[in-house]
């Protein structure tokens, strides 16, 4: 478990409240909480979702995702092995296999996360909501786990999780961090917040620490300028949430990382989900917990 430092910043961030998005409304009700897998997939199959997914499938594990040719998957799947904290892996496709039954019966990757990312030579070219045009027989799917697996269990504790409970994607950073490299890839750790007190902080490392496959115990507590964060009110991916008075900011590896280890290797096409914008999976959050230790 991380230990808290024994200075905390005299300042704290200034409160920030925000519009929310229409994506995901505050207090997301019960129906959408507990909708499953498959129905939630066929909202997005049909446009009826298009927000990011924090909240929704209460127990089902949610992934990021990366998709790349197959003469760069061998370097790519090194460098998650190298880098397991922000880049889990859950599962990785065989070339051309947009199915991937091993986490959920009916998926087709081509259509089922709300929003992607299109890359060229490292180079965010274009977001859609469907890459079936883009399809050919040399891609491999790589799905990675998602801090939003830990989230519930956070919330089952009695911790509030801000991003979810002010209907707010998660805010994410760059870092000073750096990855091991792995072939072409490599660049720094993306992280993602959430601001508790430090006795919730302590017993959210310590739930957290529960999931390993889903990034686990958070790496760093409170200044965080001194992983290279400049402004926590201004993140880079998601939005700002607010950190109340006598809060800090608690950061997660996050797996949005291998979006800028993409940009440092420059393959000639890739894809990616948009932050905050996951494949829910058939799979379960509780087959991904370890025992607690003493």
């Amino acid at each position: 478990m991380p230990k808290l430092p024994k200075e905390l910043p005299k300042e704290l961030p200034k409160e920030q409240p925000k519009e929310l998005p229409k994506e995901l409304p505050k207090d997301l009700p019960k129906e959408l909480q507990n909708i499953s897998p498959s129905q939630l997939r066929e909202q997005i199959r049909s446009g009826a979702h298009s927000g990011n997914t924090s909240g929704y499938c209460a127990g089902y594990v949610q992934c990021n995702m990366v998709i790349l040719p197959a003469d760069w998957a061998d370097d790519f799947l090194t460098f998650c092995q190298a880098n397991p904290k922000p880049c889990p892996l859950i599962a990785v496709s065989k070339a051309g296999e947009f199915s991937l039954p091993e986490v959920g019966a009916d998926i087709d990757i081509r259509t089922d996360i709300p929003s992607y990312r299109v890359f060229e030579n490292g180079q965010l070219k274009s977001e859609t909501n469907d890459i079936s045009d883009l399809w050919h027989e040399d891609l491999v799917v790589f799905l990675l786990g998602c801090s939003f697996s830990f989230e519930e269990a956070l919330i089952a504790d009695g911790l509030d999780v801000r991003n979810i409970s002010e209907g707010l994607n998660v805010p994410m950073y760059r870092t000073n961090i750096d990855c091991m490299p792995a072939g072409p890839f490599s660049g720094n750790m993306v992280v993602s917040m959430r601001p508790f007190s430090p006795e919730d902080a302590l017993r959210a490392a310590e739930i957290s620490g529960r999931f390993p496959s889903v990034h686990g115990e958070p790496i760093h507590y409170a200044n965080p300028e001194t992983i290279g964060i400049a402004d926590i009110n201004q993140p880079d991916y998601g939005d700002a949430v607010t950190i109340k008075k006598g809060e800090h900011p608690l950061f997660w590896a996050c797996g949005v990382t291998p979006q800028v280890a993409l940009e440092t290797a420059k393959p000639p096409f890739c894809i990616t989900h948009s932050p905050g914008s996951m494949l829910v999976t058939d799979l379960k959050n509780s087959d991904f917990t370890v025992a607690p230790t003493d």
